[in-house]
């Protein structure tokens, strides 16, 4: 049993009160948020704040509801220019007493992914970084951004184009032949 906090965030569950809601309210200083940054990859962390509760859920489980709110800056996945995106969501953690992780080493994910396993402790804090983790554009791209098309060849050849290379256009102009027959 451990009876250190594995974090200054972290909630003792056995010290939490049965009969009224435990709040708690994130906003981590900018030595933090360069932390949590370099942990996601981003080039930047502006704002963040994670709000909300924990509460009892039955004898021993445990509900948190929160609000995720922050500012983050990616690269654009064409151009490589910062691309600024606003994150504002809520989150929902049910942690359960009787949580049982599936034995296979393939398994069916379950419908239901706001579930985790009740341990002695709670750490808001890292249930904000993974929610912030999961609510990431995965291909942040600037407004303005466009792929331009290129050809590359050897010279004296005619270049592949993108319409050369989509597996039925062959069948597409086969079929135009045939309607021009007949």
């Amino acid at each position: 049993m451990s009876a250190r906090s594995p974090s200054d965030t972290a909630l003792r569950v056995s010290a939490l009160s049965a009969a009224t809601p435990t709040t708690f309210a994130l906003r981590p200083d900018k030595t933090k948020l360069e932390e949590i940054a370099a942990q996601l990859d981003l080039s930047g962390l502006r704002k963040l704040s994670f709000e909300g509760q924990l509460q009892p859920q039955g004898k021993r489980d445990w509900l948190m509801t929160a609000r995720l709110g922050a500012t983050v800056v990616q690269p654009c996945v064409v151009t490589l220019d910062p691309v600024t995106t606003r994150i504002d969501q809520n989150v929902q953690r049910l942690f359960l007493s009787d949580y049982n992780e599936p034995d296979e080493t393939e398994a069916e994910m379950p419908q239901d992914d706001t579930s985790e396993p009740l341990g002695q402790w709670i750490d808001p804090f890292a249930v904000m970084v993974e929610a912030l983790a999961l609510a990431l554009p995965e291909y942040p791209r600037a407004s303005d951004a466009t792929l331009e098309e290129r050809q590359f060849t050897e010279p004296g050849k005619a270049p592949m184009t993108d319409e050369d290379a989509r597996p039925f256009a062959g069948l597409a102009a086969l079929k135009e032949n045939l309607k021009r027959d007949e």
